[in-house]
């Protein structure tokens, strides 16, 4: 087997041993027998969908980092447990295609050399075990987090010019691989199925874009205003969540509203506190551990002063935020806080508070309600700044403080009695035609939790009014949405790419049927090549 010009017979050799784990020299009588078989060719077919496969894992792993407080939320509450998985799962994904990609260098190398693709056993298993990992991750996502398949759709309208300019760059640089195999076989069937086959993948690359709509391909003279940010439970990256460092913290990433959530103590004090036990968030099996399985409701409010609601957000805080000194001082004096104090604040700052009530399923929730209508009329907070979610007794809410804004979890009904004027929905359950036709129609839309730059780009061109987010440090940074592009621009980015890409597949072709010609293994072609180069 002849080595192919411009392939050192070193550099082959090594490739074999990586791709193959065995030496072969240059002698010929050493080489003798090995070839790629039809078996071979299977395997490096499985190779390409194993990379492939684990490419788009890739691709939904960085979309779900967005939601991946709710995963690690879920684990505690099953295992007791908490930590920031995500680093768990970029780290595997990242060993996962890392491997797949190597492998499959080293084939396309191989096949450009001119070399036999011997996949070993050992490469052959792992790859086995990398498909059926990957399977495993695809189908526990479906089953327990199916909501995620629409985030990755709303991706899709961010990332997918991108992704097209990049797939055809991908495919483009498969087709000297691609050529050379052609050349090299005499089986005219295969020559014709994978032409076929190229072929038509590359034409419906090539016209992907005019399926292609994202709400940010548009002038940036007509970009919508940016979103307002809603501080989820503060500034739960820089502060514990739920307490008056995570208000004033949200304060200074320039929040308009603090979320959070507000239980009622067994003496009747609404406080602040998201997790229906005070495990995760307090030193409660330090202090009460006879108690600390009790629900937070369980406890009166002297017991709720006695614990610390900030120490454990120094334990187990994995975002590599770096914390100065003082910040870190002051999270270990945290206490949980009663509403009153929040609202409190919320009036010197200036801020907007919303909350939902918690757990609606009580038997006393009635009181729970009358009791929190009691601390918000009493602590004198213009009630414009009071944003009400509870559906619960809202009619009651309605008579009793007239002037608290009244958000609704849900869409509008089309026989609506009292038109809505707020809506708070997760960012999956709104398409980029309902946020603009809820815009135009003055209904203000508040989509949550908004973490990731690519997913408060999308909602900014779709002209959602405000988000609320774990990362409002991150998001109060951007100037202007990451995927805006102007559709002048995309066009010509589009026909550019289309033609750079199509004379590349050309000549890789021209330049292999050339090469084989001059290496007398193609001396039939020599009169299809062009005058100049025949």
């Amino acid at each position: 087997m002849a080595d192919p010009p411009g392939c050192c017979r070193p550099c082959a050799t090594c490739l074999l041993c990586l791709y193959s784990c065995q030496w072969i020299t240059a002698k010929k009588e050493k080489r003798r027998g090995l070839r790629t078989t039809k078996c071979d060719c299977s395997w490096f077919f499985f190779l390409f969908c194993v990379f492939l496969f684990t490419l788009v894992w890739l691709y939904i792993a960085i979309i779900i980092l967005n939601d991946f407080h709710n995963f690690n939320e879920f684990i505690f509450k099953q295992q007791k447990l908490w930590l920031d998985w995500s680093l768990v799962l970029l780290i595997a994904t990242a060993v996962l295609i890392t491997y797949s990609a190597v492998l499959l260098v080293l084939a396309l190398c191989l096949q450009l050399c001119g070399q036999p693709l011997k996949l070993h056993w050992l490469h052959k298993v792992l790859l086995i075990i990398t498909a059926l990992v990957v399977a495993a991750a695809f189908t526990g996502l479906g089953i327990k987090w199916a909501e995620e398949w629409r985030s990755a759709r709303i991706s899709l309208q961010a990332t997918g010019p991108f992704l097209h300019i990049g797939i055809v760059g991908g495919m483009t640089l498969l087709a000297w691989p691609l050529a050379s195999v052609i050349y090299r076989t005499h089986s005219t069937g295969l020559k014709v199925f994978l032409l076929l086959a190229y072929s038509a993948v590359m034409i419906a690359l090539y016209l992907a874009p005019l399926g292609i709509t994202s709400p940010c391909i548009m002038e940036e003279k007509q970009l919508p205003p940016k979103p307002a940010l809603v501080g989820h439970r503060g500034a739960p990256m820089l502060a514990p969540e739920n307490t008056l460092m995570s208000l004033r913290k949200a304060v200074d990433c320039d929040v308009q509203v603090f979320e959070t959530d507000v239980m009622v103590s067994a003496d009747g004090v609404p406080f602040l506190m998201h997790d229906e036990k005070l495990t995760r968030t307090t030193n409660v099996q330090t202090v009460f551990p006879e108690r600390a399985t009790l629900n937070s409701t369980a406890f009166n409010w002297t017991d709720l002063q006695q614990l610390n609601a900030g120490s454990w957000f120094l334990e187990v805080r994995m975002q590599g935020w770096v914390l100065s000194h003082s910040d870190r001082m002051q999270a270990t004096r945290q206490k949980i806080p009663s509403l009153e104090q929040v609202l409190d604040a919320a009036k010197e700052s200036n801020i907007s508070i919303m909350f939902d009530l918690r757990p609606e399923n009580h038997s006393d929730y009635q009181s729970f309600v009358n009791a929190t209508l009691e601390v918000i009329l009493q602590s004198g907070i213009p009630l414009q700044q009071v944003l009400w979610l509870p559906d619960g007794f809202r009619e009651q809410v309605k008579q009793q403080v007239p002037g608290v804004q009244q958000i609704y979890g849900r869409k509008r009904l089309q026989d609506e009695k009292e038109p809505l004027l707020h809506v708070n929905l997760p960012y999956q359950d709104m398409s980029s035609e309902e946020i603009k036709q809820y815009r135009q129609d003055n209904i203000s839309v508040n989509l949550y939790v908004v973490n990731q730059p690519w997913l408060f780009s999308v909602l900014w061109c779709s002209g959602v009014s405000s988000v609320t987010t774990n990362a409002c440090q991150v998001l109060k940074e951007m100037k202007r949405p990451i995927w805006l592009l102007p559709s002048s621009t995309y066009l010509m980015i589009w026909i550019v790419v289309d033609c750079v890409s199509f004379l590349m597949i050309l000549w890789a072709f021209l330049l292999m049927k050339l090469q084989g010609a001059l290496a007398g293994e193609l001396p039939h072609v020599c009169h299809l090549l062009p005058p100049t180069l025949g």
